[in-house]
């Protein structure tokens, strides 16, 4: 089974949890592309999807979202499960984070089986803001490779059998239901 892991990161910590999923994945027997969103807009012959984003302020990263927008038909075939990144704590260690609205509507969207959310990274000389601001109190590496390898074992487990699960597209009764859907989703440009 080919498994495509991509991710959306501006500090590269969603990164760090990709290759820690990618290496489990493949001590498990799996063959993974490991590619950063914009190769991965490109990428075929994929099998699976995972899909990751940082959280930035509750919103993914706008180029997983990108991402999941334009290759929407192609996720749509395939079973996809998506993780994000980003508590500035051990909370996702200590309970289960569900994903944030937008997140759920983008997994709605495509049929993913489930989301993870990991703790996040912040290093102390983060530059821009908001971030240099936070880490000036909240700096630090919360994401835990024991829980990250964790989950990578239950999704080898999984994808043998796991089928691409139904869509639930927007039916756009109104305009204020496509608006609030697109606004959750973030921008849907196709290629």
């Amino acid at each position: 089974m080919r498994i495509l892991i991509t991710w959306g990161s501006t500090r590269g910590g969603t990164e760090g949890i990709a290759r820690t999923l990618e290496e489990g994945l493949v001590q498990e027997g799996h063959a993974v592309q490991l590619l950063p969103l914009k190769q991965a807009l490109r990428a075929h012959d994929f099998d699976a999807a995972i899909v990751g984003g940082a959280l930035y302020a509750n919103r993914w990263h706008h180029h997983a979202r990108r991402f999941v927008n334009r290759r929407e038909r192609d996720l749509q075939k395939v079973p996809v499960w998506f993780f994000s990144s980003g508590p500035l704590d051990d909370s996702g260690d200590r309970e289960e984070i569900p994903p944030t609205a937008q997140v759920k509507v983008l997994m709605e969207r495509v049929g993913a089986q489930g989301h993870v959310t990991f703790g996040g990274r912040l290093t102390p000389d983060a530059r821009g803001f908001p971030a240099s601001a936070m880490a000036k109190k909240h700096s630090g590496d919360w994401r835990n490779p024991a829980r990250i390898r964790q989950w990578a074992s239950e999704l080898s487990r999984a994808l043998p059998t796991a089928r691409p699960r139904p869509a639930i597209v927007p039916k756009g009764h109104s305009l204020a239901d496509l608006f609030g859907h697109a606004v959750l989703a973030g921008p849907c440009a196709r290629p």
